[in-house]
C-alpha cells in the first residue's frame, strides 16, 4: 500500500525539477584549435615561363595528368589537406575566351557561396594583369584567380580543400592559405616577359 505514495512523491519531484527556468542558450559547435605555422617562403623556378614564391610548408608538384614538361602545377599543402591547382596556357588571340572561362568556373560556385568578391591585379611594370575571386561560404572552391601578360601567357589558379565545405571549421585555415595565395600573386613574375614597345617620337 506504500508503493503508490512513494511513486507519487518521485513523480512530483521529477515534475518540480522540470518546472524550473526553461530559458537556455545551446552551446555553439566547437572545433579543434589549429596551430598555424610560421610563414616563410621560397621561390619556385623551373622550365616554365614564370616564377613565384610559395610557403615552405607546401610543395609544388607537376600535374602528372598533363604530360611530361607541362607547366600545370599543384601547390600542395599536406598539413591543411588542400591544393592550389595552377594551369598554364599560351595566349593566341584568345585571351577573352580564357577570362570568360575563368568567370564561368567561379559562377558555378554561386549556389553555395554567400558572396564572391573580385579584386583586380594590375602590375604594369612586370606586365601582370588578372583577377582574384574570393569566394565566401560553403563553396567547393574558396579562392580562384587568373594572371596574364595579355599577349602570350595565361595562368589560372583555384584553391580546393579535401574536406566537406564548412566555413566555420575551415575558416582559420582558409584565411591562412588565402594569405599565401595573395603572396604567390604578389611575387609572381614572367621569366621572359615580352618587352613593352617604345612609342615613336
Amino acid at each position: 500500500m506504500r508503493i503508490l505514495p512513494i511513486s507519487s512523491l518521485i513523480l512530483a519531484l521529477c515534475l518540480a525539477g522540470c518546472a524550473g527556468n526553461t530559458d537556455y542558450t545551446p552551446k555553439r559547435t566547437g572545433y579543434f584549435r589549429i596551430a598555424l605555422p610560421t610563414r616563410e617562403y621560397i621561390t619556385y623556378r623551373s622550365g616554365c615561363p614564370f616564377s613565384f614564391e610559395y610557403p615552405i610548408y607546401a610543395k609544388v608538384l607537376h600535374d602528372t595528368g598533363t604530360g611530361i614538361g607541362s607547366c600545370w602545377l599543384n601547390v600542395v599543402f599536406p598539413r591543411f589537406k588542400c591544393n592550389i591547382y595552377m594551369s598554364y596556357l599560351t595566349v593566341n588571340a584568345n585571351l577573352e575566351a580564357y577570362t570568360e572561362e575563368c568567370r564561368k568556373f567561379v559562377v558555378e560556385h554561386e549556389v553555395k557561396a554567400s558572396a564572391i568578391n573580385e579584386r583586380t591585379v594590375m602590375n604594369t611594370k612586370d606586365k601582370i594583369y588578372g583577377m582574384i575571386y574570393d569566394i565566401e561560404g560553403n563553396a567547393a572552391s574558396n579562392m580562384q584567380f587568373y594572371l596574364t601578360d595579355s599577349t602570350h601567357n595565361f595562368v589560372r589558379g583555384a584553391l580546393y580543400f579535401y574536406a566537406v565545405p564548412n566555413k566555420d571549421s575551415l575558416k582559420p585555415v582558409d584565411d591562412f592559405v588565402k594569405e599565401d595565395i595573395n603572396h604567390l600573386i604578389e611575387t609572381f613574375r614572367w621569366r621572359n616577359p615580352e618587352p613593352i614597345p617604345l612609342s615613336k617620337p
